[in-house]
């Protein structure tokens, strides 16, 4: 068979205008059938892209490659703008949301429970003993200060230290509800450091119980009441550090009358300037003693005799067996008495004990004659060294050692003379206090 050839023909629309048409060969074979022609296009020219204006074409929905890819663009610019938009305003209001549940914010807490407490708690012995604790407020001569004290009985007695009101002039009272009321002072005593006042027309008073400082042991829990630096209502706790301490205070006269002499229960409960006159407690909110001094420390390691003014864990209060005898004295006379011995002690002596003077005031004798010491057998030179047993190491010691007992007390002494112990039994006398 022969093979059959055909010549290409160019598209018309690839012609150029002025480039003649070609005829189509002749087939060398049988005839061959014409090649079908496009049909010609019923309408518009055709694209001549050498023309001077290409046409512009309607878009009927078959888009190019081209156009597809701007189209993709902007669908993609478009979402994330939206994107963009929606995350904006998703933080705006994350945000706001935010701000407007913190002003609802909650953190979690315990229920509202029973505020009641058990009696011999911290607590509930304040709540038991406040009611009856005042402060008082002094204005003197030479100033005015603060202190506490606390209710004896329902006349309206209050007990506080001799040196929170020995310069008073006007004494006001504030109980723990606020309520002031001016007070009229009673009596007192600087050799005890106490002094007893006294409110009228007060209704609704609440006396505190009185326990025995005999049953006080060393550790035994204790609270303290009172109004440091003028805060009323103030609490403390600690506990008995020591008992039978002897300390001395005051002695701002230069001569004597005003120094206190105390067998004092030591405490760790803080006391401050503030805290004078006001209870001790035990555990069972009874009062136990009268808070009355402090042992500072020294400012300087250079023998400066400043001291500190704040509690250091040292504090001092007169047993209350002492405070209660002293109060109902003054309560019914105005004035204490002190027991005695009726003998001169020689205060300048520096060895261990207490020595009788050889001399007493005005080139008396230093041993009252008939009294308490002369019928027991004591003799100027003798040095006292012991009471009940209980070793005394000087003056002050022997002082605070006799007061601590009751007038009409018998006391048992050991007095050493001519480098021989003795043993002597002595009934205490009686004097007035100051």
């Amino acid at each position: 068979m022969a093979d059959q050839q055909q010549s290409d023909t160019a598209p018309t629309w690839w012609s150029r205008p002025a480039a003649p048409q070609a005829e189509p060969e002749a087939a060398s074979g049988p005839a061959a059938e014409p090649a079908p022609q496009a049909p010609e296009a019923a309408a518009g020219p055709r694209y001549d892209p050498w023309g001077e204006q290409p046409l512009q074409v309607v878009d009927q929905g078959k888009t190019t490659g081209a156009g597809h890819v701007v189209r993709m663009r902007h669908a993609l610019a478009l979402g994330l703008g939206i994107a963009l938009l929606a995350g904006g305003i998703g933080g705006w209001l994350g945000v706001l949301a935010e701000r407007q549940s913190s002003t609802r914010l909650e953190l979690p807490q315990a229920a509202v429970e029973n505020k009641g407490r058990a009696p011999e708690s911290v607590a509930g012995i304040a709540a038991t003993a406040l009611p009856g604790v005042v402060t008082l407020h002094v204005r003197g001569t030479t100033g005015s200060g603060t202190g506490t004290g606390f209710v004896l009985d329902g006349q309206g007695h209050i007990l506080t230290n001799n040196h929170v009101v020995s310069d008073a002039k006007d004494i006001t009272v504030t109980f723990s509800t606020g309520e002031s009321v001016t007070a009229q002072l009673v009596g007192r005593d600087s050799g005890y450091d106490l002094a007893v006042v006294k409110v009228d027309g007060v209704r609704g008073l609440q006396p505190l119980s009185l326990g025995n400082s005999e049953n006080v042991k060393v550790g035994d829990p204790v609270v303290a009441i009172g109004a440091p630096f003028d805060l009323s209502n103030t609490v403390t706790a600690g506990i008995i550090s020591a008992t039978g301490r002897p300390i001395t205070a005051g002695g701002d006269k230069g001569d004597g009358s005003d120094i206190s002499y105390v067998d004092a229960l030591q405490t760790d409960a803080p006391i401050n300037p503030g805290n004078s006159g006001g209870p001790l407690l035990d555990a069972k909110a009874r009062v136990i003693g009268i808070n009355s001094a402090i042992r500072g420390a020294d400012k300087g390691d250079q023998g400066d005799s400043e001291k500190q003014s704040g509690s250091i864990g040292l504090g001092f209060a007169i047993p209350v067996n002492q405070g209660k005898r002293v109060a109902e004295e003054l309560i019914r006379t105005g004035r204490a008495t002190h027991p005695v011995i009726g003998v001169t002690l020689d205060m300048e002596y520096t060895g261990d004990g207490a020595r009788v003077g050889t001399k007493g005031d005005g080139g008396k004798p230093a041993v009252t004659p008939d009294g308490p010491g002369a019928r027991a057998g004591i003799q100027g030179g003798d040095v006292i060294t012991k009471v009940d047993g209980v070793r005394v190491h000087g003056g002050d010691e022997l002082v605070i050692k006799i007061r601590a007992h009751r007038p009409g007390d018998p006391l048992t002494l050991t007095v050493l003379r001519d480098g021989r112990e003795r043993t002597l039994e002595l009934v205490l006398g009686s004097a007035n206090g100051s």
